[in-house]
């Protein structure tokens, strides 16, 4: 089963067009994000205790039909990679409104990272299952470190300095 969140648009949502906003469609995905992890048990209690946190790597944003301020904005996520040991994750986000019209897909993929060596690190397992148990979407694939260079970009040498 996937996992949804529905969302009221606010005032503050809305950009200098009247629509909704790109910040908007993120932080709807990072709230939609955290509550499906905080029912899977990662709490924040839980996060502190095994030092980790996620870390988003990049986010593609897709728009098909804007929101306006009457609308409602439905966030579905779906898992769309993971890594064997759950270093690694891919979500799928699909934005609906309240007609059922998919307005926008955003894929993330993020990582956790330790946060007392500041270094990537592993789930454990019991952290693991719950994840691994949410809705795959049909491209689901199981990542691998060389996922997180697929698109190529890297850091430049500064030339400004």
């Amino acid at each position: 089963m996937s996992y949804k969140k529905t969302f009221e648009i606010r005032w503050s949502d809305l950009d200098a067009n009247r629509h909704l906003a790109n910040s908007a469609y993120q932080n709807m995905m990072s709230h939609t994000r955290m509550g499906f992890l905080v029912e899977c048990g990662f709490s924040q209690k839980t996060l502190l205790k095994y030092a980790i946190g996620p870390i988003v790597f990049y986010e593609h944003i897709y728009y098909f039909k804007e929101f306006l301020a009457e609308d409602v904005v439905i966030v579905d996520l779906k898992l769309k990679g993971i890594s064997e040991d759950g270093m690694f994750f891919s979500f799928e986000h699909d934005f609906f409104n309240g007609k059922g019209e998919n307005c926008a897909r955003c894929e993330m993929m993020g990582s956790w990272i330790d946060m007392k060596t500041r270094q990537l690190t592993s789930l454990p397992e019991h952290l693991l299952k719950p994840m691994e148990a949410l809705e795959k979407t049909e491209d689901f694939k199981l990542l691998t470190k060389e996922d997180t260079r697929k698109h190529r970009v890297f850091p430049k040498k500064a030339t400004i300095l």
